[in-house]
């Protein structure tokens, strides 16, 4: 049975760099066993968040507690159960790879040798190059393993495949959907590429201006709306359609899309039905609710 006691406790966190209010009186709970997506614009208070997490910044109001411990007190018992990884991927550059490994795998008993090894293979990690010759990509393959290698309760994922290619972020994808099979692991990812965060997440945590407008499991989310293509079986579209909740309308004479709120997938076929139209209905992907979302919070 999973674990259901937090793991990360935000409480009313509020954080404020000269003028900036980067968090705005935050508060939320992770629980283990799950894949959370952190989404935002830049400056929306990711990154700041997840620097919380781990004790690298501290809140000027609220509480942050990881692992039950006060994050600005975090010692090398906690920080050993956390792996993070940054778009910036801040490494030793003097190394070459196999020193860098080596040097990280000895903080580390629960290092595991054989996930290592896949790991550098199915990414092509080369043993022999010096760290600060990689490519952005190359240290981006590095940063993952350096922070999955030792099979972390709890992953950091702050803009992770920014740099990766589309293969690669595919192989990536699939590596954290083996690694969440653990269910006492937590993943947070903080990602632009959505299509791609869609396919691992089962919550979803977004952000803006310092504040957090949606903390809720990505199902719900995705329930709320629904795409509605329809086509007329016979002439004109009605000048107004029948359909409440309307979100979003994009039409012609004899077709339309529409994105409904909160509807019944039974009621949508009855109304297209009564104008004589034929409709095709779908949950939308996650750019669309997250481009709602914000849309809405704006009014």
């Amino acid at each position: 049975m999973r674990n259901e006691e937090a793991i990360v406790e935000i409480q009313h966190v509020s954080k404020r760099f000269g003028k900036v209010l980067a968090l705005d009186d935050v508060s939320l709970e992770m629980r283990p066993g799950r894949i959370i997506g952190l989404l935002g614009a830049n400056g929306s208070g990711k990154s700041t968040l997840l620097r919380h997490i781990i004790g690298l910044y501290l809140a000027d109001r609220g509480r942050c507690i990881t692992f039950g411990c006060e994050a600005g007190q975090l010692g090398p018992a906690e920080l050993g159960r956390i792996g993070y990884v940054h778009q910036e991927g801040e490494l030793l550059d003097w190394m070459n790879v196999k020193q860098l490994i080596r040097y990280v795998r000895a903080h580390y008993p629960s290092w595991n040798g054989s996930l290592e090894e896949t790991y550098r293979r199915d990414f092509e990690v080369s043993l022999k190059a010096r760290v600060g010759s990689l490519s952005p990509g190359q240290r981006q393959k590095l940063s993952i393993l350096l922070a999955i290698g030792f099979e972390p309760e709890l992953l950091i994922l702050d803009e992770p495949v920014s740099a990766l290619d589309p293969i690669a972020r595919a192989q990536f994808l699939n590596l954290l959907l083996e690694i969440i099979q653990d269910q006492g692991r937590t993943i947070i990812i903080s990602s632009h590429i959505l299509s791609d965060v869609e396919k691992i997440i089962d919550h979803v945590l977004i952000m803006k201006a310092g504040r957090l407008i949606r903390d809720c499991g990505f199902d719900d989310l995705r329930e709320g709306y629904y795409r509605v293509q329809l086509r007329s079986l016979n002439g004109s579209l009605p000048e107004q359609l029948p359909f409440d909740r309307i979100v979003d309308c994009r039409r012609g004479e004899k077709q339309a899309l529409l994105v409904l709120q909160n509807a019944d997938r039974e009621i949508i076929a009855a109304t297209a039905e009564s104008i004589r139209c034929q409709a095709e209905v779908d949950l939308l992907p996650l750019e669309d609710l997250y481009r709602i979302t914000m849309k809405e919070e704006a009014k």
